[in-house]
């Protein structure tokens, strides 16, 4: 008996279109533009650029090595199911809390806007853990209806951005797009890890693996359409905004640029409209990331690399679920959307530069071309060490941060190794 696979070609670039236009341009557009200006233009695509060189090697390895875990399978096959690997898994699952609560906070903002008393801390943070809270219940009572409008959620929000570009695109002022006022170009390399971090959904395409039809031809062609949609989208987004706004206002209003640029052409109903699509998107994605999280936490439980109590089942979900929604608390509390967005890029650029070293050395079982994968490793690498450089000025403890990450996540492994003896397993045998 045979089983008809879920994914083809065109339902894969919808899955990694869908993955990666979500909160992030909403979060990206304002928070990039105030480091690079105009020029955030050619950071787009100097950042689709890295994507499709990070998602090259994740799609060869996907079809060397189909398993649902991803990127946790390539770092366990890559190091093997020691110390460093162990503490990766554990990495990979923080850079997913701190994308979580980088979401949850720009839903927040997104909806203080709506507040007479305008955007404050207060009702950031409120609507922030509010609509986390909401979906933790959700997902506990069981999120089939949310999973079955994904689709429709997914048409709305590219619905609202293509109409609102290319109206926009009519009303742009030549001006603001002049190179007289653009900063310094070395700030395109200080805005992409930003930059790249409003493509990183593309890596869900590799989940899809297992349900792929023919992955060996399917699996890159899908990866690089997908990448390249959503390119050609934010790049025509970044011009609408950028000629619609002066870079002042772009700043004052960086968490939430994307609707402000909608003003000029809508007025008011138009912000309203494209925070309200803004709102619907960054719901999507923190349902996603939720249940992203859920497996995630699940695996590495299952597996041995995180506490036995993740795997524990509440209600119709786990305890990982629960203890997923408590830690991303401190960092919604405390830290600001701007510190959050910065974190979780450079996060998930290291994950990326990591899988990447582990790749060269899987190549010969990959096929993959080295120099492409060489690529990709000092892309992610030298995207992460631009945003750590331009982010100290005004985050000086940004290294500390980073590296209290690698610490936690070392601390993890180590304690569940030395105290109850469990360690990630390799899923694929080859």
């Amino acid at each position: 008996m045979t089983t008809t696979k879920a994914f083809g070609f065109w339902s894969a670039v919808f899955l990694g279109i869908g993955s990666m236009v979500g909160a992030g341009i909403f979060i990206v557009i304002g928070e990039a533009g105030a480091i690079a200006g105009n020029l955030v233009i050619v950071s787009f695509f100097i950042g689709a650029i890295i994507a499709l060189l990070c998602g090259y090697s994740l799609a060869k390895l996907a079809i060397a090595y189909p398993s649902r875990g991803g990127i946790i399978e390539y770092l366990t096959q890559a190091y093997g199911e020691g110390y460093f690997s162990g503490s990766l898994g554990v990495l990979f699952y923080l850079s997913q809390l701190i994308a979580l609560s980088a979401v949850s906070k720009s839903f927040g903002t997104y909806a203080a806007s709506y507040m007479g008393t305008g955007i404050t801390s207060f009702y950031t943070n409120l609507f922030s853990l509010i609509v986390l809270f909401l979906f933790v219940i959700i997902n506990l009572i069981g999120a089939s209806l949310v999973a079955k409008s994904e689709n429709i959620i997914v048409i709305i929000k590219l619905m609202a951005l293509i109409i609102f570009t290319a109206s926009a695109l009519f009303f742009i002022h030549t001006t603001n797009l002049s190179i007289s006022k653009a900063p310094a170009t070395i700030n395109i390399f200080y805005a992409l890890g930003l930059t790249f971090f409003a493509y990183q959904g593309f890596s869900v395409i590799t989940n899809s693996v297992e349900d792929m039809k023919n992955p060996e031809h399917t699996m890159l062609k899908s990866m690089f359409w997908a990448i390249i949609i959503v390119a050609v989208l934010y790049i025509t987004i970044s011009i609408a905004v950028f000629g619609n706004l002066s870079l002042e206002t772009i700043i004052k209003s960086k968490d939430f640029a994307l609707a402000r640029a909608a003003q000029p052409v809508f007025g008011e109903l138009g912000f309203k409209i494209m925070a309200a699509t803004a709102l619907l998107a960054t719901a999507s994605a923190i349902n996603a990331t939720l249940y992203s999280l859920t497996q995630i936490s699940y695996s590495l439980a299952k597996d041995g690399d995180l506490p036995e109590i993740y795997e524990h089942n509440v209600f119709h979900n786990s305890e990982g679920l629960i203890i997923s929604a408590l830690l991303a608390l401190p960092i919604i509390i405390f830290l600001d959307l701007g510190q959050i967005a910065t974190i979780a890029a450079i996060s998930v650029l290291l994950i990326q530069g990591f899988t990447h070293v582990g790749h060269l050395l899987l190549r010969k079982k990959t096929g993959a071309n080295p120099w492409w994968i060489l690529l990709a490793v000092f892309s992610s690498f030298g995207a992460a060490f631009f945003a750590i450089s331009y982010s100290s000025k005004s985050m000086p403890d940004i290294i500390y941060y980073i590296l209290c990450i690698f610490f936690i996540a070392f601390l993890f492994e180590f304690g569940l190794r030395i105290f109850s003896s469990r360690t990630i397993k390799k899923q694929i045998f080859r």
